[in-house]
């Protein structure tokens, strides 16, 4: 027995992927959920309208940064300027007492926003938009759904593609006259086609057993869900031909899952982190389709605002980028196997 322990200990040291998840990624996690694990916004952006503006600019806590004051009579209407993410309350002095506005699909920073105002004493009336009862489903479904859409894209796309390569169904492909990319789009078709299936029936089912609704347009909601199954197939495949075996793959998803989890912006807002930290969450795709959702599904944010085309652009060039990659690592893969078989094929043939 003892033996047998010691050469188990042995293959699972010069493991060097397994190694990592015992070692490097918990202390990761440790580091990265520490520093991330913050509800408190310490910042709130916000616009202050109407002929008494300036007044009022100079009457809030720091907790409002103001980033725009439009004094006077022409002033953008309050409902307007949070539909299209421009800040998070608007104070509207056209009223007495005057109104603070505050965007309710910021759950976190709503809450805030509403704590604050409270403190003044009924000096300002408060109206939350877009979630008015500040309800944490609401919040959470549109994240879920990216979240359902990594989940397949990486992990179940991964680990079927690694089982192709171990039954050797991908060495039959490199002697077929496929190009990578044919192959490549024919592997992961029916995974976009259940993802796009599963998309549907968790949003309509997010919709009906939560009362969450459905604002905006639901053709960019098509396009923005579309850019990120590219993305995540695209992860999928990178992660498939960088992994030898099916345990690898499911490493290397959790590696890329949990990070997405953490830093999205899915469940602890990206305003209350640390820039060393935030960063982060900007390099993952499931951000900007966490910002996509909410913004059509809760505020109905119009396509022409930076708020929905912004993140719609990230993801484009994020899929271009990916699916360029895995393309040409799915080529590396497939050629030495076409080589090798190469000759058999021409002795077979003579």
């Amino acid at each position: 027995m003892k033996s047998m322990i010691i050469k188990e200990f042995r293959e699972l040291t010069r493991d060097r992927r397994t190694m990592a998840m015992l070692v490097v990624l918990p202390i990761l996690l440790l580091v990265i959920f520490g520093y991330a694990a913050n509800f408190s916004v310490g910042t709130l952006r916000t616009v202050v309208i109407g002929p008494q503006a300036e007044v009022a600019r100079t009457m809030l806590p720091p907790l409002f940064e103001v980033v725009d004051v439009q004094a006077g009579d022409a002033t953008q209407d309050a409902h307007d300027i949070l539909q299209r993410g421009q800040a998070q309350v608007v104070i509207d002095t056209t009223t007495t007492p005057p109104t603070a506005w505050v965007d309710g699909a910021d759950l976190f920073s709503a809450q805030t926003a509403s704590a604050a105002l409270a403190r003044a004493g009924g000096q300002v009336d408060v109206q939350v938009l877009f979630n008015p009862e500040l309800k944490t489903a609401w919040y959470m479904v549109p994240s879920l759904i990216g979240l359902i859409l990594t989940f397949i894209g990486t992990i179940i796309t991964s680990i079927g593609l690694v089982r192709e390569r171990e039954t050797g169904t991908l060495e039959q492909l490199a002697v077929m006259p496929f190009r990578p990319v044919d192959v490549i789009v024919g592997k992961i078709a029916p995974y976009f086609l259940l993802a796009s299936i599963d998309l549907i029936i968790v949003t309509v089912v997010g919709m009906l057993l939560f009362g969450v609704p459905f604002a905006g347009s639901v053709l960019v909601f098509a396009l923005g869900a579309a850019l990120f199954l590219f993305v995540v197939l695209g992860l999928g495949v990178l992660i498939s031909t960088l992994s030898q075996n099916t345990g690898q793959a499911i490493q290397g998803a959790i590696l890329i899952l949990l990070p997405q989890v953490l830093l999205s912006g899915m469940i602890f807002p990206l305003i209350a982190m640390p820039w060393a930290v935030r960063w982060l969450g900007y390099l993952m795709p499931l951000t900007y389709f966490t910002m996509i959702n909410r913004g059509i599904m809760l505020r109905g944010t119009p396509i022409a605002a930076p708020a929905l085309w912004v993140p719609l652009v990230v993801l484009a060039i994020m899929a271009a980028v990916v699916f360029s990659l895995a393309v040409l690592r799915f080529r590396r893969d497939l050629s030495p196997t076409r080589s090798a078989q190469a000759p058999a094929i021409a002795a077979q043939e003579g």
